[in-house]
């Protein structure tokens, strides 16, 4: 079974099994992967306020259901792998996640939902949230 989102489909009940080993993987190899991608999909749209409000903070991002993690730090070019003490955490299932990164979902529908978990930094997860909306959907549909 997989959910699909604008004509794509996350597989996340097939990749469950995998929960246990992944997360018992490295985080940097992801976190890599996952700041270069960011890079080029969000970089670019962020004013200077929001680089600066967002700059030094290390985040973690978990797809919980695949058992992956990626902690990022934002610096003055741009998104990096990190290994800092994590501020604020942002936990979801990747049905979840591709809904958020494709515009289907708001951060806010998906929280109260319980679909989203956000610990730790309250007012570092809500700048977050608050520049995911102001840039729009990061994946087009």
């Amino acid at each position: 079974m997989s959910s699909s989102f604008g004509g794509l489909r996350v597989p996340s009940p097939r990749w469950s099994h995998l929960a246990p080993v992944l997360r018992r993987l490295p985080v940097a190899p992801p976190s890599v992967l996952a700041a270069r991608m960011l890079n080029h999909l969000l970089w670019p749209r962020l004013d200077i306020d929001q680089r600066r409000c967002l700059q030094g903070a290390t985040i973690e991002v978990e797809a919980v259901d695949w058992g992956l993690r990626v902690r990022l730090q934002l610096g003055p070019g741009g998104f990096r792998s990190a290994s800092a003490p994590v501020r604020a955490a942002v936990r979801a299932d990747a049905a979840a996640f591709w809904a958020l990164c494709t515009g289907q979902a708001d951060a806010d529908r998906l929280f109260f939902e319980g679909r989203l978990l956000m610990q730790g930094d309250t007012a570092l997860a809500l700048a977050v949230k608050s520049t995911l909306e102001a840039v729009g959907p990061l994946w087009p549909r």
